[in-house]
């Protein structure tokens, strides 16, 4: 039986969205294997997030419904990733005055060596590593991974996961959960891989300061290559806008500049990431040859997805029902190429269901299938308590 991998990589609360809709395709349309009972997970910042949860046997639809309502009882609103690391501004205030007179004294020691803004550019040391509070996704999944029939565990997972963060003091990338990594928490490694430099403090994990796992690649896949994958799903959010192709621009105008500094800066990003994850793409053809790589994307003409409000609760719904919907329609258009790749490792595709044009991700039955999750998980609380009460009278007997 072949191994199977699904590696997903960052982007942010907008790439995880899309990853949740698409792995929600995915999990509809393919026969064979469900998709969180790969035998590996390997998950990059945001990506890190969903990859988590599918190897703790959450499916992709559950996901969908714990990230756009509270049926569940598992809400979650990314808007909790803006809150200030008021604990970072502190430290670092409280570093200045120390900071100024050593400036001061240096600068006082020999003036005609160095100017005084020469002595001064210490004070740079007082600057905050980032903006917003990254604890809250440890402390979030924490509480996620503590309910039962999950594990905050790597150890304990039936599939291997792996999330990747980036060493800061070496540049190196780690692999979380893999063999003297793997007694970190989970929820611990995927802070640090989402820690991305400027907007979250960098992770400390054992005396070793993390960031995003994003800095060295973009998926990461050879991770799950090297461990023996025989395919690998991979789905990358992020891919850069092509205006001329778009047939609507949010912004107004068929020039990104027009648009602002927010606009350049992300089209810059996602061009360098994508063109980094292409070259990475074709070396996996030479490196492992006996293996394949399918890889699941936007299209360059997604306004829609370069223009999502990730904060807003009614861009989030469109957004992962969109996913869901492209994706489905790429498999659709991609289905001759993906049939004999598929069927090589005992899956393949439920054509039916893809070319029904009325299946949507969000349905109002939705909401029957949330009361049954709820109930089968008081039911099982309710069995495990009772299992951990002595059974009466026992404590009487010799």
């Amino acid at each position: 039986m072949s191994t199977i991998a699904l590696a997903l990589a960052g982007g942010g609360p907008l790439g995880g969205i899309y990853e949740i809709g698409a792995c929600a395709a995915l999990s509809d349309s393919l026969r064979g294997r469900e998709l969180e009972q790969a035998d590996i997970f390997v998950g990059v910042s945001a990506g890190a997030v969903v990859a988590s949860a599918l190897a703790n046997g959450i499916s992709p639809a559950k996901l969908a419904r714990i990230l756009l309502s509270n049926d569940t009882g598992e809400f979650f609103d990314p808007s909790t990733l803006l809150r200030p690391a008021f604990g970072e501004y502190l430290g670092r205030i409280g570093s200045i005055p120390h900071l100024l007179l050593g400036a001061l004294f240096d600068y006082l020691k020999s003036p005609w060596k160095r100017s005084l803004f020469e002595s001064l550019q210490v004070l740079s040391k007082a600057i905050p590593t980032g903006l917003f509070d990254s604890r809250g996704v440890d402390r979030i999944l924490t509480e996620f991974f503590s309910r039962a029939g999950r594990s905050n565990d790597f150890r304990e997972l039936t599939s291997r996961l792996f999330v990747i963060a980036t060493e800061l003091d070496t540049g190196r990338a780690i692999a979380f959960g893999s063999r003297g990594h793997d007694d970190v928490p989970i929820s611990a490694a995927v802070q640090a891989s989402a820690a991305l430099p400027g907007l979250f403090p960098p992770s400390r994990i054992k005396g070793h300061h993390y960031v995003d796992g994003a800095l060295i690649r973009t998926l990461h896949a050879s991770v799950a290559l090297h461990h023996g994958a025989d395919l690998v799903i991979c789905i990358n959010p992020l891919v850069p806008y092509d205006a001329a192709q778009a047939k609507r621009n949010e912004c107004g105008s068929t020039n990104l500049v027009d648009c602002g500094l927010p606009v350049v800066l992300a089209q810059t990003f996602r061009a360098i990431i994508h063109s980094r994850m292409q070259v990475g793409m074709d070396r996996y053809k030479l490196q492992y040859p006996h293996a394949d790589v399918v890889l699941f994307e936007p299209s360059r003409a997604d306004g829609e997805m370069f223009f999502t409000n990730v904060f807003s609760y009614r861009d989030r719904s469109r957004l992962c029902e969109h996913a869901y919907q492209h994706t489905r329609a790429d498999l659709l258009r991609r289905a001759d190429e993906l049939a004999p790749v598929l069927a090589r490792h005992g899956l393949h595709l439920d054509l039916t269901s893809l070319q029904d044009t009325e299946r949507s991700l969000l349905t109002p039955s939705s909401s029957a299938v949330d009361s049954l999750d709820r109930a089968l998980e008081r039911l099982r609380d309710s069995l495990q308590r009772r299992c951990s009460q002595p059974v009466n009278g026992e404590h009487d007997q010799d």
